[in-house]
């Protein structure tokens, strides 16, 4: 009986939500100005086009890595899904200018948590683009992707991706 009850805990975990990490105009991973992510070459995913300069945590999860440019960050959700926000493209050129952020490698988030402030305006003139790209790094190691088709979402509120593994 504890065996089956167990069992049935861990398929619950395996699958999760992921929700939009930044207010703004959903935009297919296909139309990204970018082949590495246009074409999938780090996972699949979503991008958004951002109405402000406030990045939240899509899932509860662990921050694995913040890149010293801070235009990049890595979660790793409760189900083991790898997440990369990419902070607008071309954006590690500007060297951490105009990003600040909230976490550290090793904290522990929640949906809607503060992870990143950018100043949108110098991304819009220094950088390529101001597009997100949310990419589920590990794709080959889940089960399920699927992308949701909000057209413009609300940060830890609209739900993108439900992924499963």
């Amino acid at each position: 009986m504890f065996k089956k009850l167990f069992k049935k805990k861990k398929e619950e975990n395996n699958a999760i939500s992921i929700y939009a990490p930044i207010d703004g105009e959903v935009v297919p991973l296909e139309d990204v100005p970018d082949p590495v992510f246009s074409q999938k070459m780090m996972g699949d995913g979503v991008a958004i086009k951002p109405n402000n300069g406030t990045v939240v945590s899509p899932v509860q999860g662990k921050i694995m890595q913040v890149f010293p440019t801070k235009h990049a960050i890595g979660i790793q959700a409760a189900n083991g899904a790898e997440i990369l926000l990419h902070i607008g493209l071309e954006t590690v050129n500007l060297n951490g200018e105009g990003f600040t952020t909230h976490i550290a490698e090793g904290d522990n988030v929640k949906v809607g948590d503060a992870l990143v402030t950018f100043e949108k305006e110098i991304i819009e003139e220094k950088a390529k683009s101001t597009i997100t790209p949310v990419i589920i790094t590990n794709t080959a190691e889940m089960k399920e992707i699927q992308m949701k088709d909000p057209q413009t979402v609300q940060a830890g509120q609209d739900e993108i991706i439900f992924v499963s593994k």
